[in-house]
């Protein structure tokens, strides 16, 4: 069945529970590798059919802040192309800082928010406004930083 034709199928019958959730996550993706597309496609498992996949991208400025003044690789525009075109991902935001962040995770009000495990004991930005937390654990050690030799 086509994504669309299950959101058409829960309209119609709206006291059947909808069996697809919304997950959320955000990070540089300034230098995609394998251990992106491993979270991003743990991120469709996690949504389910007609789920939504959304991933939020720092600003360039934001990146600069974080990172240093030798990055981003790649600017915002072309990242956001980049995570468009990966089949897992359903739309691209882009955020500027924290509360800008947060008021994105509020918006979107996710069923799940999907993390790397690097932060589990960590402050998670907009955490209360999802309904769970999974954490992914770093594929094979890789970075974007380890990979451009920050």
């Amino acid at each position: 069945m086509h994504p669309s034709d299950h959101l058409k199928y829960f309209a119609e019958h709206p006291h059947i529970k909808q069996q697809f959730k919304t997950v959320w996550l955000n990070g540089t993706f300034d230098v995609l590798h394998a251990g992106h597309i491993k979270l991003f496609r743990e991120a469709r498992k996690l949504s389910g059919p007609g789920g939504r996949v959304i991933v939020g991208t720092d600003s360039d400025e934001r990146i600069r802040e974080l990172k240093g003044s030798n990055r981003p690789i790649n600017n915002l525009f072309d990242r956001i192309d980049f995570l468009r075109a990966i089949k897992y991902i359903d739309d691209v935001v882009a955020f500027s800082s924290a509360s800008n962040l947060e008021s994105l995770i509020q918006r979107y009000s996710p069923d799940i928010l999907l993390i790397g495990d690097d932060y589990k004991g960590k402050p998670i930005v907009g955490a209360q406004y999802a309904k769970e937390i999974v954490y992914f654990p770093r594929y094979g050690g890789l970075s974007s930083s380890g990979i451009v030799g920050k």
